[in-house]
């Protein structure tokens, strides 16, 4: 666990709240950041990192989407930021063939959705757990576990 680390809960409304809690977060990363995101279809996960990357100063921002059939985006801002969809992987070892242990690094941020199919991968890796779930419509709650202090939004 990260020292200083906390939990925190959130309750969107909208997908523009999600973005808009997402970006806030974004604006304070640092680099070396890893978050292993879960939830099902719809929670909100790719919102949510939308607005990661607008906060980050990701260039392309306005064409951040889930890479469901690529695997892997790559966002170029402040920050170098990958965002991974495990939804369709099989396996661990087919995570880890797409370079995770390498994205891993101080300038970088890393986002992967769908990480419970992926779970063993982040064994000794400080990660900040996010499980998004439907609460409503509309009305999303997310969780955070271990989340860095800087990182406090809420």
């Amino acid at each position: 666990m990260l020292v200083g680390a906390m939990d925190i809960e959130f309750f969107s409304e909208s997908a523009w709240e999600t973005m808009d809690f997402g970006r806030r977060i974004g604006e304070r990363l640092r680099g070396g950041e890893v978050f292993a995101i879960e939830g099902p279809l719809g929670s909100g996960k790719t919102h949510l990192i939308k607005g990661v990357a607008a906060g980050a100063g990701a260039e392309d921002r306005l064409h951040v989407n889930s890479p469901t059939f690529v695997l892997v985006n790559e966002y170029e801002g402040r920050l170098h930021l990958y965002h991974i969809d495990a939804y369709r992987l099989e396996s661990v070892r087919e995570f880890e063939d797409l370079g995770f242990d390498d994205f891993c690094d101080p300038g970088s941020v890393v986002m992967v959705e769908w990480a419970d199919k992926v779970l063993a991968a982040f064994e000794g890796v400080e990660c900040v757990e996010v499980k998004m779930s439907h609460e409503g419509q509309n009305k999303r709650l997310i969780k955070m576990k271990n989340v860095p202090e800087y990182l406090k939004v809420v």
